[in-house]
């Protein structure tokens, strides 16, 4: 039986699609903000839904990876090149292609993290990145 919280080994986690790590990741991130911003003002669903938003996009993503950037480790690094040069099947409506990229790849770092159950390492990494403007 499946459980949240279930974690891969590392070996096993290299060998899924960065494109399949970055649909977890999109999830992962999406919920932080989410908690992030439920748990820091008083808004109703439609206002958290706007602020969201902002956060969870190609363009704001490709910018939270740069702020980030100098605080992985060369795996987390190599998970993201290979996020950021994998073949896509979609494109981004609002997004240059080197920011989709840059904002899958830092997708496939989330989901990767999260598979192999790095939740603080996760939590360390999106705290440093996130500019809090409420």
């Amino acid at each position: 039986m499946f459980k949240i919280g279930d974690k891969l080994e590392k070996n096993r986690a290299n060998n899924i699609s960065p494109v399949v790590l970055a649909f977890v990741g999109d999830a992962v991130y999406s919920l932080f903000v989410r908690e992030k911003l439920v748990f820091s003002c008083d808004y109703k669903p439609g206002q958290l839904n706007k602020l969201a938003v902002e956060y969870v996009n190609a363009i704001s993503q490709s910018n939270f990876i740069k702020e980030i950037m100098p605080l992985l480790t060369e795996e987390e690094l190599n998970v993201y090149k290979r996020g950021r040069n994998a073949k896509k099947t979609t494109k981004s409506k609002s997004a240059s292609v080197a920011e989709y990229n840059a904002s899958t790849g830092f997708e496939a770092l989330l989901g990767y993290l999260y598979v192999i159950g790095e939740y603080d390492r996760i939590s360390f990494l999106l705290n440093k990145g996130y500019k809090d403007e409420n």
